[in-house]
């Protein structure tokens, strides 16, 4: 009779024990279950951050060439409806003899400041090691870079405003076609620099491609007169 009553005393605990059990089984599951669908949903939004970055990239990467764009259509727009003036018009051409003297020697000037700019970038990215240290190279790199837009300017008015598109020859027509392009890609460029959000690559490319221009322009307006008609003032 005691050992009825120490069973029947016992089996509430094992059904409570028992219980307890398989309460502790479903918590283990659920905690297993909220696991699984954290690192999921961790997983989803890593993947979504990752399509945000990649998307904001090439946002990014499209504004500067739309800028490039719709300056050079801007520039090529108002040259092509220019009507050309004679060189017997009174043009301005400051201390020298001429106005194409005054425009070969400014562009001459401008890719010579060009060509010291890709000196201060190699500098500044540390391709070439040079003294001095410290920020030296990236004030002289940006003042160089203004100051060889700005000698631009009077050859850009004559040639826009004066003189017009010109497709006579090959060699006016590239001509024409490469000063289109010149501010829309110092725009874009300025653009890449002020941003922090481009890849460390853009602004080389960026550089690049406005030294190309300009060296481009330099070839088919100053070689061309210094080889034509030679070096004078």
């Amino acid at each position: 009779m005691r050992r009825l009553r120490i069973r029947q005393a016992e089996l509430p605990y094992r059904k409570v024990a028992g219980g307890l059990f398989h309460y502790a089984e479903r918590q283990d599951s659920h905690v297993f279950l909220d696991e699984v669908q954290s690192m999921s949903n961790g997983s989803m939004s890593e993947d979504t951050g990752a399509i945000r970055r990649t998307v904001l990239s090439l946002v990014l990467l499209v504004l500067p060439l739309e800028l490039f764009a719709v300056v050079t259509l801007a520039v090529g727009f108002v040259a092509s409806k220019t009507i050309r003036q004679a060189y017997g018009t009174p043009f301005f051409h400051l201390f020298f003899s001429d106005t194409l003297h005054m425009k070969a020697w400014l562009i001459t000037a401008a890719l010579l400041l060009a060509l010291g700019q890709l000196l201060t970038a190699s500098r500044i990215y540390e391709v070439l090691h040079f003294p001095p240290r410290g920020r030296f190279y990236h004030v002289v790199h940006r003042w160089s870079g203004r100051t060889a837009i700005l000698l631009t300017l009077p050859v850009a008015y004559h040639c826009i405003f004066l003189l017009g598109f010109g497709t006579y020859n090959s060699r006016a027509y590239v001509h024409s076609v490469l000063g289109s392009f010149l501010y829309g890609a110092v725009l874009a460029k300025v653009f890449i620099v002020r941003s922090n959000s481009f890849r460390a690559w853009a602004l080389p490319i960026a550089g690049g491609v406005l030294f190309s221009i300009l060296l481009g322009l330099w070839l088919t307006s100053g070689f061309w007169f210094f080889s034509t008609f030679g070096t004078g003032v």
